[in-house]
């Protein structure tokens, strides 16, 4: 229901393009094994096959990865065998970057590298940084990276083509599957001028939802096969197989206006009276578009809240 990104991602930098001959050329050995490149870049191979599959540009690489932040471990799997996972794509950023010495490795290899962190400072938002960071104190960030298998560059091509093609699918099919779901639930109300329907099952004789009100509800939201994906009432959770020990089931209670809301959610409460009773059917477009959320609501999929509105005050 919150209209926020739900992404979880590996923070890494990469590097700008360089010749091989760079990429094999490198200075004296910095302490403790590692070496540094002519970009920069310090590095340190703990295991070499130098007869398995090379990492090429454009590759996405399958393995495992530490990540820290100078001292402070920020992402780490690399112990775990059965965790092997897509960890990053070799593409080039800058120079003093992972891109160079990832071009160096191979299936079965495994790797340390050190990047500077005030190289990548001016290549990215502060924010990206951790708080930490202080410019010219010689802070690195650390990755230990051990590659299980290689996505070839082309096959990463080819299974972008898919998911365009599955994505124009989606969307092209939205309007159908929801003239289906209407239809099959023997809806009569008639859809406001931006696709939303909003069926009053019970009409309250409370004060009415507006701008600047203090609003209670509780709510299931669903997808058109019945999904549950959220609910504030225990019951729908549990039956959804979606219950958190650890989350408090309760009504949902904000300022209108004032809380980050689907569009969709927030034109189908305007105006309705506490003690009303709602299902309300978005299309994508007024809910998360071509986002993907939580792992749970595909792309381009339309949104059925079930919605009792508790009460409503003014602040």
């Amino acid at each position: 229901m919150h209209n926020n990104k739900m992404k979880k991602t590996l923070f890494f930098a990469t590097l700008a393009s360089v010749s091989m001959a760079m990429l094999l050329s490198c200075s004296t050995g910095d302490k403790e094994g590692f070496k540094t490149t002519d970009n920069g870049l310090h590095y340190k191979m703990l295991k070499v096959n130098k007869d398995a599959q090379a990492v090429q540009d454009g590759d996405m690489l399958v393995g495992r990865l530490e990540v820290k932040f100078d001292t402070v471990t920020v992402f780490s799997n690399i112990d775990d065998p059965t965790q092997s996972t897509r960890i990053l794509q070799v593409l080039p950023s800058f120079d003093g970057d992972i891109y160079e010495g990832l071009l160096m490795m191979h299936v079965g290899d495994e790797a340390m590298f050190d990047v500077e962190m005030d190289s990548l400072a001016s290549h990215v938002e502060m924010s990206q940084l951790p708080p930490f960071y202080e410019h010219g104190k010689g802070m690195k960030i650390h990755y230990h990276l051990i590659i299980d298998d290689i996505v070839p560059a082309s096959e990463l091509a080819q299974e972008q083509n898919n998911y365009m093609e599955e994505m124009k699918r989606l969307q092209g099919s939205e309007a159908e599957r929801i003239a289906e779901y209407v239809k099959a639930n023997n809806i009569t109300a008639k859809p406001n001028a931006n696709g939303v329907y909003i069926i009053v099952n019970k009409k309250g004789n409370g004060q009415r939802v507006a701008a600047g009100t203090e609003v209670s509800m509780n709510y299931t939201g669903r997808l058109l096969d019945g999904t549950i994906f959220d609910s504030s009432r225990e019951k729908d959770a549990r039956e959804g197989n979606i219950y958190a020990a650890g989350r408090p089931y309760e009504p949902l209670t904000y300022q209108v206006g004032k809380m980050p809301l689907i569009p969709g959610w927030e034109e189908g409460v305007m105006g309705q009276t506490a003690g009303s009773r709602l299902t309300l059917i978005i299309p994508s477009a007024m809910a998360y578009g071509s986002q993907s959320v939580g792992g749970v609501i595909p792309p381009y999929s339309p949104l059925v809240f079930d919605i009792e509105i508790l009460s409503v005050a003014t602040k």
